[in-house]
């Protein structure tokens, strides 16, 4: 579990195919090497990776086929930067929103504002990820726990905005973000289990409570 505040911003080292999926590394840059080992759980640009490699500051990760078909992975090349999140404890404080590390899917930016002190960005969706987006909800975008201000629905698309502060802007791979850029969508996780009770109740597979 993880909560949409990022650590640092590391920088892909390299990512190379293979026969199942991927081989990813990372720099992790300011991230704290002390809580660090072989096996935990890392959410770069909010998936949820498992180290498989440590050399000092250098993680490795084996990225599977079903992670590459919904993430942006794929696409990745050595020095672009990515969000670093190390996954959450008992005491660790939840800034942002409780996340899982799973992409629900992508999210292409439309429309950004750049004004004093923050920017106003626009990004569309499928609907089948869109329905789950709602006013003054939680979204992750890339990893980081962002609140919506408006959304508006079209037959196959879901438009949503968000208003991001300097120090989001500064501190996560957001303020690099230009027209068109593509980014990881993970809906909240209430949404997400109201939509399928819901679902449960109209096929008649639960009684409504």
């Amino acid at each position: 579990m993880f909560t949409g505040i990022i650590q640092s911003i590391g920088s892909v080292t390299a990512i190379s195919s293979v026969a199942d999926g991927a081989r990813l590394s990372i720099d992790l840059k300011q991230l704290d090497l002390e809580r660090i080992r072989l096996g935990d759980s890392i959410a770069v640009n909010g998936a949820c990776l498992t180290i498989n490699r440590l050399e000092q500051n250098i993680v490795h990760f084996d990225v599977s086929s079903e992670t590459l078909a919904t993430c942006l992975m794929g696409g990745w090349q050595a020095d672009d930067w990515v969000n670093l999140e190390l996954a959450l404890t008992l005491q660790t404080p939840i800034g942002g929103h409780l996340l899982s590390g799973h992409i629900d899917g992508t999210a292409k930016l439309v429309n950004r504002q750049d004004r004093q002190g923050f920017a106003v960005m626009r990004f569309e969706t499928e609907r089948a990820i869109g329905k789950f987006i709602a006013v003054k909800g939680s979204v992750a975008i890339d990893g980081v726990s962002l609140t919506t201000n408006k959304v508006t629905d079209s037959d196959h698309r879901t438009q949503f905005e968000i208003m991001l502060v300097a120090h989001t802007l500064e501190r996560t791979t957001l303020g690099k973000l230009e027209k068109n850029s593509r980014v990881h969508v993970e809906v909240d996780q209430v949404a997400r289990y109201i939509q399928r009770l819901s679902e449960c109740v109209e096929n008649q597979d639960v009684e409504p409570i």
